[in-house]
């Protein structure tokens, strides 16, 4: 993936796009993923789903700044990368 890079509110933002709404961002939490223009990290919102809390009071927890698409994404992504790291089955 390729280093993208935005002027946004007049200072450089760059990022590795993850999905629409999920970046890696230089300088932003330790690289870790983040939702896009926000310093807030997918895990923590990961973190509130796993313990049950629904998507729509999640969104509104980040008042907005996190939409549904954005956690909907998360989810997904998160699965694709469970799902391509099961180990495979051996019939014996």
């Amino acid at each position: 993936m390729e280093l993208t890079r935005e002027i946004v509110g007049g200072e450089p933002y760059e990022y590795v796009p993850i999905g629409r709404y999920i970046v890696r961002a230089v300088g932003v939490c330790g690289g870790r993923p983040t939702f896009k223009y926000t310093r807030i990290e997918v895990a923590g919102a990961l973190d509130c789903v796993a313990a049950g809390e629904s998507l729509n009071s999640i969104v509104e927890a980040y008042a907005g700044r996190v939409p549904l698409e954005a956690l909907q994404e998360a989810i997904e992504l998160a699965s694709r990368c469970f799902m391509g790291s099961l180990p495979e089955l051996v019939a014996s």
